[in-house]
Parts: structure tokens; C-alpha cells; sequence
């Protein structure tokens, strides 16, 4: 199907775009090689470790941590918090961001819902989550799902957006069905948006970590 493949070009060159060409790693090192030289600069200037560690300390700090099995079996709950989070944003946000893309009836009952919800603050929300699920993983994972939601929904109403109606009227004139639309043309155009929204998703709930 011409759709297919033309969706499919489209995602081949953005992902050649955004590959990471070598000179851009070389400004990427000597970014960071700069960042720790005035990092030691100010630690030495200072000389007190309690305002500004040197690297070195905060070096041989990381590697205590990640070879300490205590901390290292909490690091893995608290990822395993947020993958569930996670996964809850994207069952919910996936499909209402979708529906609201594709649909103006949707856009229109749903938007002025979720522009208020997303306007609170997450912390609004603490007291209301221990009532609703107590104390334990429930409030945090619903924490983390909330704040990870929105930027799911938001881009994929936008990948869905972006895309051409010719697509849809050509795969039409084919006698594609809705369904076949649904996986053949939609999913595969608006998926750099879906997964740009996925990936400030994590991020954020690993922010909204409580």
C-alpha cells in the first residue's frame, strides 16, 4: 500500500536526522569536560565540601551507592514503581489521545477536562491519593501516572493531527476499512510523536517519584 510506505519513508528520515553524528558527540565531551573543570575550580575555590564536593568525591559517592545492595534494592522498587506508572499513563493517555486527534467530538467533550486536571500542581494531589489508596504504592504509582498522562495525550493528539487527509483518502479509495486505516496509516504516522510523548512521560514520573 503506497500509505504504508510513505508513512514509513517519513519515519526512516526523521530517524536519519537525529542520529548522533560524530562531531556532535566530540562538542558533547568537551561540554562536559568544561562543566567538571569549572566544577573543580569552585569546589577548590570554596574548599569546603559541604557547600561544593569535588568530582572526585562525588565519583567515588556514586560507585558506594551503586554497589551498596540496600540501596541498590530500593532503586529497583522505585523503578519498578514507575514502569507501573508508566504503563497506567500510557493504557489511559494512549487511547484518549487517539480518539481526541482524530475526533473533534472527543477534542471537545474531553479537552476541557484534561486542560484543568493538568493545570494542578502534583502535590495538590498527596492528601487526596493516601485517602483514595492509603499508605503504600498506590498513591505513588497513581502520582506517577498522573503526571505522566498528559504529555502522552497531548502529543499524540498533535502526531494524529499532523497528519495529511490525503493519506486518509487515499487509503479510502483503496477500500481500506477503519481498522485497517487505524493500523496502516494512523499508528505509524503519529508513532515519533507517541513515543516523544512516552519519553517526557518517564521523565517526568521519575520527577513525580514520592
Amino acid at each position: 500500500m503506497e500509505v504504508k510506505v510513505s508513512t514509513n519513508r517519513k519515519l526512516i528520515n526523521k530517524n536519519n536526522k537525529t542520529r548522533l553524528k560524530p562531531l556532535d558527540f566530540v562538542y558533547r565531551l568537551i561540554l562536559i569536560l568544561v562543566i567538571f573543570a569549572i566544577w573543580q575550580l569552585s569546589a577548590t575555590n570554596i574548599g569546603s565540601s559541604l557547600l561544593l564536593p569535588m568530582p572526585i568525591d562525588v565519583m567515588k559517592g556514586f560507585i558506594t551507592c551503586i554497589t551498596d545492595s540496600e540501596i541498590v534494592k530500593n532503586v529497583l522498587i522505585t523503578l519498578q514503581r514507575v514502569l507501573k506508572g508508566f504503563g497506567c499513563a500510557m493504557l489511559f493517555g494512549l487511547p484518549l489521545g487517539l480518539c481526541m486527534g482524530f475526533s473533534n467530538t472527543f477534542e471537545k467533550l474531553f479537552s476541557p477536562v484534561v486542560d484543568s486536571a493538568r493545570q494542578v500542581p502534583i502535590m495538590a494531589w498527596v492528601p487526596l491519593t493516601i485517602v483514595w489508596f492509603g499508605i503504600g504504592d498506590g498513591p505513588t504509582i497513581f502520582l506517577i501516572a498522573f503526571a505522566g498522562v498528559f504529555p502522552i495525550i497531548l502529543n499524540t493528539i498533535q502526531g494524529v493531527r499532523s497528519i495529511s487527509k490525503d493519506y486518509y483518502n487515499a487509503a479510502r479509495s483503496m477500500g481500506a476499512s477503519s481498522f485497517s486505516i487505524f493500523i496502516n496509516v494512523m499508528l505509524p504516522a503519529a508513532l515519533p510523536d507517541i513515543l516523544t510523548g512516552a519519553r517526557l512521560a518517564i521523565s517526568t514520573g521519575w520527577m513525580s517519584v514520592i
